[in-house]
């Protein structure tokens, strides 16, 4: 039966995210209400700037009195999308206080204050509910705590930011250097005039740290993620990796270890084989691979950021929240009762490869090939090209621990023939 009484929505930020939702809910009315079971009102829109025209949007439901709208106690559902971490934190709590479940994009705070959120939702009965803070359209966050809840992850690993993909594509295909291709992602709207979030791998590390709790049910925060960006990663670095094969994305890598006793979290570029799906990704699209111990190895694959993408997320999320809204239940919240350690990045095991600009004369090979030995880093293979006194030497590794290989590169630093380490690329996907 259809209940007649509308459910409100409070709308906090009116940007390119939440423009297009307060759009959809408008456009798609009939559909949402036929979906969820009942109306769905737009009551109330809190901005910065109030006097931007918002097409579309009531200028009545306008309001810079985001405390207020989320304190009315007649709104059932908050739906937060400007982001950072305050006031979006407190303004989350506050609707939870007066009544309302909410629907939030804002990874930065999940990643950082998750588990406080979660606790404040479980106390007042409501739900929190974020598939938008990661990988934007692409149904991820639901089919890890939902769809593959019965079962085992043991690694999550993706391309969960469009902006250092689209660089990156753009410098495997044209040969563009980092700075051309930032350039025109930049032009292209994909890049913020203030790119840091992105290259650094900052905006990669609170997702990683979302999707890693879900996955090994523990608490993992931003601070616990390692976190590498991609502005060293050179032309070079492309040339190297076409000649194993590979190419270079920057990932975001979820894993238990091998006794299932710890999980690690990390960013930071890497070499994939040409064969794995990741390397396929094009663009500014993004894709994770999940890997478990019944559902195999499973890819999701889609635009992973923008207006729409995003919007339609957070309408999925919204469409959820309302129908439990209306059966009197609440959905999954928290789940962290394994609470595994989050081990340090020195304990990852992974291959190498390893650039050196040495000295062209002979032993120098053999010094190398000894420093590796002594520190228990084994090698695969070696490349050596160079003339007129100066040469390049490429090591691969086997797999080995970031401290073995820390230490390795420490201890070739101190070499007479070594004249410089060009550059260090984690292998993955193999």
């Amino acid at each position: 039966m259809m209940r007649t009484r509308p459910l409100k929505v409070a709308l906090l930020g009116c940007g390119v995210v939440g423009s297009e939702v307060a759009r959809i809910m408008t456009t798609h009315a009939d559909d949402l209400t036929a979906r969820i079971g009942a109306p769905v009102e737009l009551a109330g829109v809190a901005v910065r700037r109030p006097d931007r025209v918002r097409e579309g949007i009531d200028p009545a439901l306008i309001t810079t009195d985001a405390t207020a709208l989320v304190k009315r106690g007649d709104i059932d559902v908050v739906v937060e999308v400007i982001g950072g971490i305050e006031p979006a934190r407190a303004l989350i709590t506050t609707a939870f206080e007066h009544g309302a479940s909410v629907v939030s994009a804002n990874k930065a705070l999940l990643a950082q204050d998750g588990a406080a959120l979660h606790a404040a939702a479980e106390q007042h009965g409501k739900d929190l509910y974020y598939e938008a803070a990661v990988a934007g359209a692409i149904p991820l966050i639901r089919p890890l705590r939902e769809s593959l809840a019965g079962d085992k992850i043991n690694r999550v690993m993706g391309i969960v930011n469009g902006t250092t993909n689209f660089i990156l594509d753009k410098m495997d295909s044209t040969g563009a250097g980092y700075q051309e291709a930032l350039d025109e992602a930049t032009a292209l709207g994909y890049a913020e005039a203030d790119p840091t979030a992105d290259v650094e791998g900052f905006d990669a590390a609170a997702k990683a740290a979302i999707l890693a709790g879900i996955a090994f049910h523990t608490r993992v925060r931003l601070d616990d993620v390692y976190r590498e960006g991609m502005t060293e990663v050179t032309a070079a670095d492309f040339a190297s990796a076409r000649r194993m094969g590979c190419t270079i994305k920057l990932l975001a890598i979820c894993e238990r270890a091998g006794d299932g006793a710890s999980v690690t979290a990390r960013v930071h570029p890497a070499m994939i084989p040409l064969s794995h799906p990741l390397a396929s990704v094009r663009g500014a699209y993004n894709a994770v691979f999940v890997e478990s111990d019944a559902a195999g190895q499973l890819m999701f694959y889609g635009p992973g950021a923008g207006g729409s993408p995003t919007a339609s997320a957070v309408l999925g999320d919204l469409v959820a929240v309302c129908r439990n809204r209306i059966g009197g239940a609440t959905g999954p919240g928290e789940s962290a009762y394994a609470a595994l350690p989050v081990s340090p990045m020195g304990d990852v095991v992974t291959r190498y490869h390893i650039s050196l600009d040495v000295a062209d004369k002979p032993g120098v090979l053999a010094q190398v090939a000894t420093v590796f030995a002594e520190h228990g880093v084994s090698i695969d293979t070696v490349r050596q090209s160079g003339k007129d006194g100066e040469a390049s030497l490429v090591v691969v590794t086997h797999r080995a621990s970031d401290a073995a290989l820390t230490g390795t590169v420490e201890a070739l630093r101190k070499l007479d023939t070594v004249r410089g380490v060009a550059s260090i690329m984690r292998v993955e996907g193999e």
